[in-house]
């Protein structure tokens, strides 16, 4: 009887988000898979979860995926967890979840957290329609993707590291307009969690003249259909 793959959300930061029910899936799975072992190990000992981690990331994951698929349907239970947040949203996943699709694998994936809806509802962009771009193209075709997004309607979400949000904001305002409304959030859920609203110049000139740390949120406002109005 073939088992069961799990999609199981970390924390983003305060191990206070994790769910029960992610609890309890993590410790009645046969094997945890993810996507840093050292990271994830911290974790599951914070828990006490005491089970067999395997590294499944985007350096292994088309070696791996077929031993991961012959191991659920002779019978074993597997869990995915990322270092933080939900599986699949800018991490590995897609690929697993695929090749199990396509070979009639049950799949379930928890509810929980992630990085991209606590920024974009903490905004004050509209949240009714918005689409997720995660992390930009670092060299080759950059610029071409923020080029296509210039005239999306759309409330925008990216992800940065703090090596490039400077960059990316200075290549907001030049593609998107300095006094395009934008919200920009780190450390969500930690200690120095914080979010800034202005126009994507003031962005830029504040977090110019601040220290440029953790993970970060990028909320764009939509261009305003002039058409419309």
């Amino acid at each position: 009887m073939s088992g069961k793959l799990y999609l199981v959300p970390t924390p983003i930061g305060n191990l206070d988000d994790m769910t029960m029910r992610a609890i309890k899936v993590l410790q009645n799975v046969d094997l945890i898979l993810a996507e840093d072992t050292r990271t994830s190990s911290k974790l599951l000992h914070h828990f006490n979860i005491q089970k067999k981690l395997t590294a499944h990331h985007k350096f292994n994951e088309h070696k791996t995926v077929e031993t991961i698929v012959n191991k659920i349907e002779v019978g074993e239970n597997i869990a995915l967890i990322s270092d933080a947040g939900t599986p699949g949203i800018s991490d590995p996943g897609f690929l697993l979840v695929r090749k199990c699709i396509e070979n009639d694998i049950e799949i379930e994936c928890l509810p929980g957290a992630t990085a991209l809806i606590p920024a974009l509802v903490n905004s004050g962009l509209p949240s009714d329609r918005f689409c997720f771009e995660g992390f930009l193209p670092q060299k080759k075709g950059r610029q071409k993707k923020i080029q296509s997004l210039i005239e999306e309607e759309r409330t925008m979400i990216f992800y940065e590291s703090p090596y490039r949000v400077l960059k990316t904001l200075e290549q907001f305002c030049g593609f998107f307009g300095s006094h395009r409304l934008a919200s920009v959030s780190r450390e969500l859920s930690k200690i120095h969690e914080e979010t800034k609203r202005g126009t994507l110049r003031e962005l830029l000139d504040y977090f110019k003249s601040s220290t440029v740390k953790g993970e970060f949120v990028i909320v764009v406002e939509g261009t305003k259909n002039k058409s419309k109005s």
